[in-house]
């Protein structure tokens, strides 16, 4: 135990936690001398516990085994960087010996696993854990780099970020597919987006990213030639010059620079080049292709030099594609069925022809009275139980991938398809890639289902949202996905405990263009992307809620760091992750001008990375500012992961909520109650619905929080109760506006059980909706 001194400042006794984060690994084994599994994303599907942890130190290594510098001379290096961004220490690579404190990495191709089977082969590790040495062993370079995945993630949600459980764990995915989907055709994606989702599809060990390279927007009431078309890849080929679209296009280097980092990140880039419909990017370059003299986004395959001309697309650019599947689309194509099915015999034909494996979305159940004569060596993504679904697939032999829109479609703030994203409670409850909607589930494991891809799909191509919002709708789920597909259930914790874990995952180390849209907040948190200040270092990232950045003060024993509230707040905690440039003496202070500053915390003799809490009696304030007066190291000054400021505790959080009524029964009242802003309550859709939490025991209440959605209430009481029968109005509130909102109501101190939101009248047609129900027993004091 390291040495700490607590002390007392005003009367305040200060408080050290620095325990564990409970999301940190899957519940503790019955046999409590053995190590619980460590938590990553996705779960390790096999554990065995050891006793004890290993240690990063300083003289760590990471040791590549022998002769394999060539195969592994990347993933060291780049190992190496990715620990320094997550733990702050630089650990250099070494072809010796391994020793005490190193990590050593290594491709062993005899390794095979009877459960994991091919599964093992292509993609498995062992990660083998004792106090002495992390290995990492693979049959494959991919296996190696999953390995390197779930150590950096175990280190990056450890207190300290240093230790290690002793253990083993073998690891492999359920299934070979498990991929992303999306539509640049109708919307530009930069460059440095795409090389960043292949990153953040490395972290979480999905491997296939579809790129939908050709597209238009919808007819509807204007002329074809006002509709948006796209075609993103660009040739120096004269043929086809004027073919790629020039708001946005990847030229060859682009490309060859997305295959780079796919391979470097365990991703294999499935191109898909979309015809006969979905074309009128071809269609505007030679408009003698298209139905109707042109005015059509289908092409015309009663023409031979249709067929010829799209063939020669294909011969222009799968000499760039490394992946041995291309997917050649021929989806919704509404007319002339016999020559549909002459021109998909043709072009998955033409392209095993040019050495790939032919990908098609699945059309048959409307283009064909069967599958009879249809080229059956054709991988199908089934993404519509009418167009073509499993059971349909499953009886004409095609090997398929589930891509159902009905679950796995995102089209970005549509109407339909998920236009806010997708549903994850639902998909993390219910959901892995043999269940199909509509009675048309697979068995799990069948040999047909090859995995399961979800997808963006940029319909609205006259919306203004940009590709960081697209991210921002995709995010959520990413983990949650990439759970389902590679070990089903194995997480072993609610939903609510695996998107903590995801939280504080991010998106992971060596991003440029994408950061995480799901900052790791704790419940309460009022510092979260506030303004910051510091006297040297960027202040800013100790207040991001992101894991992989850091504050760092440079030398010095004197230093500080200071958050703005943005206007005075009840808190009483303070939070510190240190990185190894810890603090050995500091305090806390407060302020409402900025100008008179009171200490309210402090802390002397501190030895170690890691968590240090310091709490202390309520207090209003502005500011909060850290104060160094004795780093650890004084060549190395003072450096935070975080630093996080929190209100008095919300009553609320985690009690047990009931409700008159839920819309659906993934929307219910727990979801207001989480401490989880991404999910919600709904009622039914009418006037005088309520929503009501125990808080256990009769407590001071002073203030409530609701954080509605767009389905707000415009009249409402806020009620207390001793017995949930008996109801006090402590506030009542009138005439609200439309529209998501956040209403904060304090009112005079109440002792009360039960707290309850008692709707009178809808601010919409649907009913009353919640992301968050807070209570507190504290409001700021007046200036």
């Amino acid at each position: 135990m390291h040495r700490q001194a607590v002390q007392l400042v005003g009367g305040v006794a200060l408080a050290l936690s620095l325990s564990v984060p409970s999301a940190m690994a899957d519940p503790v084994p019955t046999n409590t001398d053995s190590n619980a599994k460590p938590a990553v994303v996705p779960a390790l599907q096999e554990w065995k516990g050891g006793t004890g942890s290993f240690e990063l130190h300083r003289n760590s290594r990471i040791v590549l085994a022998k002769k394999q510098g060539d195969e592994l001379d990347d993933q060291g290096a780049r190992l190496s960087a990715e620990i320094e961004q997550v733990t702050g220490r630089k650990l250099d690579v070494s072809p010796r010996t391994p020793q005490d404190g190193d990590i050593v990495l290594s491709i062993d191709p005899t390794l095979a696993d009877a459960a994991g089977g091919a599964r093992f082969t292509e993609e498995g590790y062992t990660l083998t854990v004792t106090d002495r040495n992390v290995t990492i062993a693979a049959p494959t370079a991919k296996g190696v780099y999953y390995g390197t995945r779930s150590l950096l993630q175990i280190l990056l949600l450890d207190d300290g970020r240093a230790s290690v459980p002793v253990g083993t764990a073998v690891d492999w995915p359920n299934y070979k597919v498990r991929g992303f989907m999306l539509d640049v055709g109708r919307r530009f994606f930069t460059a440095d987006y795409i090389r960043d989702y292949l990153r953040l599809m490395g972290w979480f060990k999905l491997n296939q990213l579809q790129v939908h390279l050709n597209d238009n927007g919808f007819k509807g009431d204007k002329p074809w030639s006002q509709v948006q078309a796209g075609f993103r890849l660009k040739t120096g080929n004269p043929a086809l010059a004027g073919l790629a679209s020039a708001d946005g296009s990847y030229d060859r280097a682009d490309w060859d620079s997305f295959e780079d980092t796919a391979a470097a990140n365990g991703v294999t880039i499935i191109p898909e080049i979309d015809a006969p419909a979905h074309s009128l990017a071809f269609i505007r370059f030679r408009p003698s292709l298209g139905l109707h003299n042109g005015e059509s986004d289908h092409l015309d395959l009663s023409k031979p030099e249709t067929t010829a001309f799209m063939k020669s697309v294909f011969d222009e650019f799968v000499p760039w594609f490394r992946s041995p599947d291309v997917h050649f689309g021929a989806d919704e194509y509404t007319v002339d069925k016999p020559r549909y099915k002459v021109y998909f015999n043709e072009m998955a034909a033409h392209i095993r022809a040019l050495g790939k494996q032919p990908r098609a979305w699945g059309s048959l159940s409307i283009m064909a009275a069967s599958a009879d004569g249809y080229d059956r060596d054709v991988t199908m993504n089934s993404w519509n139980n009418g167009w073509y679904g499993p059971q349909a697939l499953k009886r004409d032999g095609y090997s398929f991938i589930n891509t159902n829109d009905a679950l796995l479609y995102i089209v970005p703030f549509a109407g339909y398809y998920h236009g806010h994203g997708l549903d994850g409670k639902y998909l993390y409850d219910q959901w892995e890639p043999h269940v199909f909607p509509g009675g048309q589930s697979v068995a799990p494991g069948d040999p047909q289902l090859l995995g399961a891809m979800s997808a963006v799909w940029n319909d609205l191509t006259e919306a203004t949202y940009t590709e960081l919002d697209v991210h921002g709708l995709v995010e959520p789920t990413f983990g949650v996905l990439a759970q389902k597909m590679w070990s089903g259930t194995k997480s072993g914790v609610p939903y609510s405990a695996f998107l903590d874990k995801v939280r504080k995952l991010g998106v992971g180390p060596g991003l440029t263009k994408v950061a995480t849209t799901l900052p790791a907040s704790a419940s309460g948190e009022v510092s979260l992307g506030k303004e910051a200040t510091a006297s040297g270092g960027e202040a800013a990232a100790a207040f991001d809620g992101v894991r992989t950045t850091r504050w760092a003060s440079g030398p010095g024993d004197e230093a500080w760091l200071r958050v703005d509230l943005g206007k005075p707040v009840a808190i009483s905690k303070v939070e510190l992750d240190w990185a190894p440039s810890y603090g050995r003496d500091y305090q806390i202070q407060v302020s409402r001008d900025g100008e008179k500053w009171t200490t309210v915390a402090a802390r002397t003799g501190r030895e170690a990375a890691g968590t240090d809490t310091l709490t202390f009696e309520p207090v209003t304030a502005r500011q909060v500012r850290l104060v160094g007066t004795q780093a650890g190291t004084k060549r190395d000054g003072y450096a935070l992961w975080s630093m996080r400021v929190l209100e008095v505790p919300d009553l609320a959080l985690h009690r047990p909520a009931t409700a008159s009524s839920s819309e659906v029964a993934s929307l219910g009242p727990e979801n207001a109650t989480d401490g989880d802003a991404k999910t919600r309550w709904a009622s039914a859709y009418r006037d005088g619905e309520w929503i009501q939490v125990d808080l256990g025991t009769p407590q001071t209440v002073q203030r409530v929080l609701l954080d509605w959605e767009t389905a707000s209430g415009r009249d409402y009481d806020v009620q207390v109760s001793d017995d949930a029968t008996h109801w006090t109005t402590a506030v009542s509130v009138r005439g609200k506006p439309a529209g998501a909102r956040v209403d904060e109501l304090a009112f005079d101190p109440i002792k009360a059980r039960y707290v309850r939101i008692q709707g009178v009248k809808r601010a919409s047609t649907f009913g009353y909706s919640l992301w968050r129900f807070e209570v507190r027993s504290m409001s700021p004091d007046p200036a």
